[in-house]
């Protein structure tokens, strides 16, 4: 399934891989030009014939509650910056609040804290 043109090269498409990671399938949205290579499935790295590293994991904002759709990708690509409902469990109680969250290179992406 293809989510959108790459925001860091010119040929590229992102696409959704299913990987596992720390034993959960997780999606994996990534640019076509994009290969990685891991191990022990725990630690992945660019392999050699990669030339883009677009990457963002689908469940990137998971300590704030929120896994990241297919739709919130292909809406983050179009526009550069998407808003979404984050929560926070502080003093046990459970806080909704909604964040901007923008691509970036060494993240894949990050929330806009003001």
């Amino acid at each position: 399934m293809i989510l959108g043109k790459c925001p860091y090269c010119d040929n590229g498409e992102i696409e959704v891989r299913d990987k596992v990671a720390r034993g959960k399938k997780v999606k994996l949205y990534a640019c076509s030009n994009a290969h990685w290579i891991s191990e022990d499935n725990e630690l992945f790295e660019l392999s050699p014939k990669a030339s883009c590293g677009f990457r963002i994991w689908q469940n990137a904002l998971s300590r704030y509650g929120k896994w990241l759709s297919y739709q919130e990708i292909r809406e983050l690509l179009r526009d550069g910056s998407i808003e979404v409902e984050l929560i926070s469990k502080k003093y046990g109680k459970k806080i909704y609040y909604t964040k901007e969250i923008i691509v970036d290179e060494e993240y894949g992406v990050s929330v806009i804290w003001e």
